[in-house]
This record gives structure tokens, sequence and C-alpha cells, in this order.
């Protein structure tokens, strides 16, 4: 069902430039302070392309993408990135130790290769999230501009025996080994042997995909491989029938998701002793001391979750943990039963429309709410009054997520959050 190629990638010139200094995180998780860091590290960062500077002065014969394309000729004329000499699936393993933690180092491994672009309704590959339009028109100029993708598709793929990381499996130093700004570890290995390539494109012809990261990059990749289809018809595969993929198994011990919180503000009618009133429907209200730390409330958090679904709400005044009761998977009788069963989905339905009052479409367009990692930060937020009310959530599951994507159905935004990012830069795929 899912098609691989080896490819040529773009890659920067190891031996005359540090690639510390040239990759980047993928370009929405990079915030204003990265951007100016990426830009006085080199003058060939990457982060001029994926995510340039704008000016006043920008018009349509000058401007971000403009740029962009033009920062690409002349870095492939000046030899600062070069065309691999053959084509290759690229190896790519992440050492990392998750954030907060002392724990033992994680290796997620994985590889890079080109992937067939295929319609959702193909069942070949699925996302678990909705997209949102204005991120999906900027990659889309970017990338007809550049005609070149710059990061990859974090795809999983599901293989219990571990068939295909065996295949690709290196004991060789790596092309390139390089720590990022959070201490992961990013290792690459160009794997060009016909006979290991045939292998891993036969392993993986009958896996389904699931999109983990890159929603909005790969639905940009299927609408310009359909405006390029309709000015060419073809035959024959072009380079836009494919795009730029990560392949890490979903059995993977390292898949690490950590959990996104919600901190919601600006609600002119917020009444805290109302709102747990109206929780109390869904969710017994477990007032929790207030003394506690920030890591041992994420605690209580998580042992609730053990037993079903569990969030903290956190207001001004109170900190209290909400187990759920029948009633709540009930009330969501017209949604799948994968979807009843969520966290996310019930905190969004009953709690943030429900009992806040908030519109499916203003969640959606991320009015009143933020999306943080931090726990310590939500609890900040409204202790100091800048927010109404936090809530901190445990991860999505990755069955959680396997079973509400391959049954066609989407999750709420921002539902998961995959650690650590892939890095753009390693590799890149020009179409031309």
């Amino acid at each position: 069902m899912a098609e691989i190629l080896p490819f040529q990638a773009l890659r920067y010139d190891a031996v005359r430039y540090p690639i510390s200094n040239l990759v980047t995180q993928p370009y929405d998780k990079i915030t204003p302070e990265m951007q100016r860091r990426y830009y006085a590290a080199s003058s060939y960062n990457l982060v001029r392309i994926i995510l340039g500077e704008q000016f006043a002065a920008d018009g349509p014969q000058q401007n971000v993408y403009t740029r962009a394309a033009e920062y690409l000729k002349t870095w492939r004329a000046e030899k600062v990135l070069l065309q691999d000499a053959k084509p290759s699936i690229y190896t790519y393993t992440q050492e990392f130790t998750a954030p907060g933690s002392s724990a033992p180092v994680h290796t997620r491994r994985g590889f890079i290769a080109l992937g067939k672009i295929c319609e959702y309704s193909d069942g070949v590959v699925h996302r678990h999230e909705q997209t949102l339009s204005k991120p999906k028109s900027d990659r889309l100029n970017l990338l007809r501009a550049t005609r070149a993708h710059f990061g990859q598709i974090f795809m999983l793929y599901n293989d219990p025996k571990s068939e295909v990381e065996g295949l690709l499996a290196q004991n060789r130093e790596a092309d390139i080994s390089v720590r990022d700004e959070y201490e992961v570890r990013h290792s690459l290995w160009a794997v060009s042997e016909p006979g290991i390539i045939a292998s891993v494109r036969q392993a993986m012809a009958d896996k389904k995909l699931l999109i983990a990261d890159g929603h909005h990059r790969y639905e940009t990749a299927l609408n310009y491989r359909n405006e390029c289809r309709a000015a060419a018809p073809a035959t024959q595969p072009a380079p836009w029938d494919y795009v730029m993929m990560t392949f890490i198994n979903m059995a993977s011990p390292g898949l690490l998701i950590l959990p996104t919180h919600r901190v919601v503000s600006g609600l002119a009618s917020f009444d805290e002793p109302g709102f747990y009133q109206a929780a109390k429907k869904y969710f017994p209200v477990e007032q929790l001391d207030a003394k506690l730390s920030d890591g041992e409330l994420v605690q209580k958090l998580k042992d609730a979750g053990k037993n079903g679904v569990a969030l903290l709400a956190a207001a001004k005044n109170t900190v209290s943990l909400l187990r759920s009761l029948p009633a709540a998977q009930q009330a969501l009788a017209g949604l799948p039963e994968q979807q009843r069963q969520l966290d996310v989905t019930q905190l969004h339905k009953l709690l943030l429309e429900g009992a806040l009052g908030m519109s499916e479409e203003s969640i959606r367009n991320q009015e009143h709410i933020r999306y943080l990692r931090d726990a310590s930060e939500a609890l900040q937020l409204t202790r100091s009054g800048s927010a109404n009310i936090a809530f901190l959530m445990n991860p999505v599951r990755i069955e959680q997520m396997r079973d509400v994507a391959f049954a066609g159905d989407v999750m709420p935004q921002k539902s998961t959050d995959f650690y650590p990012k892939l890095l753009s830069g390693l590799t890149i795929y020009a179409l031309e």
C-alpha cells in the first residue's frame, strides 16, 4: 500500500560548514527569538528559506518566497548544498531524554525516504488532526517558489517485529551527527545498496501510514501535486507525486508523546464556582491541597489517568482533579466510540464548549485559548491571574491515536506532541 523511493538528497557540505549552524527545528516550532538566533548562526542557515524575514516593502516581485528561491539557487550554485551521487534511503536516529526528566537516554530510530502522495480516501495515508488553511497557504507559496521540500513529514507505520529497522541498522560512523538546542543528538547515514533498498521497499509495501507531525505540509504537497497534474498531465510518476518523509515504527520504544495543556483566558463571563458546578455533571471534582508542588500535581493527574479519563483544572483560587463519569461518554453518544474515550475530546466538548460556552470555531481559531507543553507555565498563568483557567492533560496514547485515525476520524487540534521534532535541513528533496 505504501510506495517509497530512495532519492538523491541535497545536503549541506559538512566538510566546509558546521551542520549545527545550518539546520533548524520545523518551521512551525521556530519562535521569533529562535529565528534571530538562526540568522546569526550562519548566512547559510536554512531559516532563511523556510521562515525568512518579511519586510514592509515586500510585494509580488520581491518577498519572503522569492528570496527563499534565490537562496536555494545560490547555495546550490556555490556548492553549499551538494546533491548525493546515488539514490539513497537515509537511516535517521535521535538520542534524547524527555523534557524535565533525568531518565536514561531514549533512542528513536527511523529512516528518510520519498513517500508517494495519496488522497486520504485511498486508505494508505491517515491523518489524526484537523488542519487550518493559513499555514497551508504559506507552505504552498514556498513550495511553488522553491520547488523543494526542506522538512520531512513524520510518518508512523506498524512493524511489531522491527523488520525494517533491522534492514537499515548501521554499525559505521554516521555521515552526519549534530546536537540541537534541546540536547537531542541527530545522526544520519546514507544507505545506497540496491539490495537493502529493495528489501525495505518490499517490507513497507503493505503498510498503512499515519501522519504524526506535518499534516499541513502533507496537505500542501497534495495540493501542489494536484496543481502540477492539472497543468501538465503525465502517464508516468513525476517528482511532485512524492514528498520527503521520515518513517518511524509505532512499536519503537523511543516513540514519545507529550501532553499539550490548555490555558483559557479573556473570558469576560468566567465564573470559577459556576464552572465547577457545571463540570460536576460529568466529572466529580476533587479539590487538591494548594501546597502541592507542580510536580506532585502532575503525578496525581498521571496516577488518576491510569484508571480512565482524568483532567486537572487550575483556576486562580483552586486546583482540582476531575475524573470522568459514565455520563460523559453518554453525553457524547453522537461521536465514534474511539473519540468518546479520549481525554481531549471530553475536555473540548464537555468543558470548553459545554461548561465554558466556547464555540468550536473559536477554539479552532485559538481565540481565548493557548496550548502549552510546560505544566508549570500553565499553572503560573492562572495563579497570577493572567488566565481564567488551565487544564492539564495526560498524553494521548499511540493506540488511541492509531484507532481514531484508522477509523477515518480526527482528534481536536493540538491533541499530540511528539518529541523530539525532526530537524529540517538534514536532507532536502528538490523537484528539479
